[in-house]
């Protein structure tokens, strides 16, 4: 019975990130996704037209798209890591019930 239980929970873990995947898509029709470093500073000029940046970037990439490619290596590294640890975790966890 907890096979099935835990058979049954998967699953609709599975129907919910899949969910969360499509239902943005069919509510968001023909709009435009911008970052929020956009609509930072699109908020910023509208409160303080005058603000002059602090600093520049470091490193400006070409194109929008090299941009997006460092931004999901750098989400995939992060996802990565965070996995890495939850599983080190879990098999520490594991060996020390099973010498008990």
């Amino acid at each position: 019975m907890k096979q099935s239980k835990k058979g049954l929970s998967n699953w609709l873990l599975v129907v919910a990130v899949i969910a969360l995947a499509v239902v943005p898509l069919i509510f968001v029709r023909g709009g435009k996704f911008t970052g929020s470093d956009d609509q930072a500073q699109k908020a910023i000029s509208e409160v303080h037209p005058g603000y002059q940046r602090w600093f520049k970037p470091l490193f400006q990439p070409p194109s929008s798209e090299i941009e997006s490619l460092l931004f999901s290596s750098q989400a995939a590294l992060g996802a990565g890591v965070i996995g890495y640890v939850i599983g080190l975790y879990k098999g520490r966890s594991q060996q020390q019930r099973n010498k008990e």
